[in-house]
């Protein structure tokens, strides 16, 4: 049986992993902003998702506000990574260079796994777009496994 002390303590590291991961997926949308402006990036991959698997949903979100919905989604699906991030053991959250292996481990599973499941064709992205989108899932490892609160964490 679970003790029912480690199913709470796992459960408000869950949760505290998810608010930390929505954060992070908040500064890649920082990051984001200037790879796109800078024209490194050419469309981020929540929007490259949606385009390609609910294409007639996506246009007809009006186009002002796009953007909004890419980043709710965004955010979302970095809550939940960071969900998962609160389930590793405390001892492996602890060590310096858990976060960025995580965020680069996030990175690998959508281009090796979630973009060709999902007909996202990455052929298109040359070194400098898959570096910049590299480059932003480690500052998300960063910061999914920076916490503040190191006593429970």
């Amino acid at each position: 049986m679970t003790d029912p002390h480690r199913l709470r303590a796992a459960s408000a590291a869950a949760v505290r992993g998810a608010a930390r991961g929505a954060v992070a997926a908040m500064a890649m949308s920082g990051v984001r902003q200037v790879t796109t402006g800078l024209g490194l990036v050419q469309r981020v991959p929540p929007e490259e998702v949606l385009v390609q698997t609910a294409p007639s949903l996506f246009r007809r979100i009006p186009v002002d506000r796009r953007q909004a919905l890419i980043e709710l989604i965004h955010w979302a699906y970095g809550a939940g990574g960071g969900m998962l991030f609160g389930l590793l053991p405390r001892s492996l959250r602890r060590q310096g260079w858990t976060g960025p292996a995580y965020g680069f481990a996030f990175w690998t599973v959508f281009e090796a796994g979630l973009a060709p499941l999902l007909g996202v064709d990455q052929r298109r992205h040359g070194g400098r777009e898959r570096f910049a989108l590299l480059a932003d899932h480690l500052l998300y490892g960063a910061v999914v496994a920076a916490s503040p609160w190191p006593h429970a964490d």
